[in-house]
């Protein structure tokens, strides 16, 4: 866990996620906050002590409807599920640093919820207006205090291509390489001035 720079902490839930954004993340501060509900609200707690001028949420997800694929980066705009719903979100300004690296984002509603999503369970919480699904998001939003939020979220599994089925690493992989590649646009979005913003993608 290292959190002390003070312009961007990004909490990501796994250890494989940490892996894939700290070489994109220059002199921004990554923790890794564990897998799930309770995880994330004791997450949050720490989170909420950092010294970071603005958080994100970055990782994997699941998609909730048959328009998203696996290595899809969505971007939410608000988020739905836990104890509190927070309804505006840093959005337009980390589309706008994604496409900068080339990378387009849909930007939409996320959900949080207490388990792993699967079948036609997704089909029914599509129906809350959310693209995309996780075990985390919400809760650790918490963490945030005020201060500027972003969640970032790559698509791993979706309808008709489950968690558990042969050719999930794959996918893994092609997830797993979309997430670093946008992991510098996230350092950007945290820059404080636009022509920081600028320099940090190049």
């Amino acid at each position: 866990m290292d959190v002390s720079h003070s312009r961007l902490l990004v909490a990501a839930p796994l250890r494989v996620e940490v892996w894939a954004l700290r070489p994109g993340l220059d002199g921004c501060g990554v923790m890794r906050t564990g897998m799930g509900s309770a995880r994330s609200q004791r997450a949050a707690r720490r989170i909420l002590e950092a010294p970071a001028k603005r958080v994100a949420v970055a990782g994997l997800c699941g998609a909730l409807t048959p328009d998203l694929a696996p290595g899809d980066v969505v971007v939410a705009s608000s988020l739905l599920g836990g104890d509190e719903c927070f309804p505006t979100l840093e959005s337009g300004s980390l589309r706008e640093s994604l496409a900068h690296v080339g990378i387009e984002a849909r930007v939409g509603p996320l959900l949080s919820v207490d388990h792993v999503v699967r079948g036609a369970e997704r089909s029914q919480l599509a129906d809350s207006g959310a693209l995309v699904v996780d075990m985390e998001s919400a809760w650790l939003a918490a963490g945030a205090g005020g201060r500027p939020l972003a969640v970032l979220r790559v698509v791993l599994d979706a309808p008709g291509r489950e968690i558990v089925r042969p050719g999930v690493l794959r996918d893994l992989g092609i997830a797993l390489r979309r997430l670093r590649s946008a992991a510098p646009a996230l350092a950007a979005w945290a820059a404080p001035l636009q022509t920081d913003r600028s320099a940090a993608l190049h």
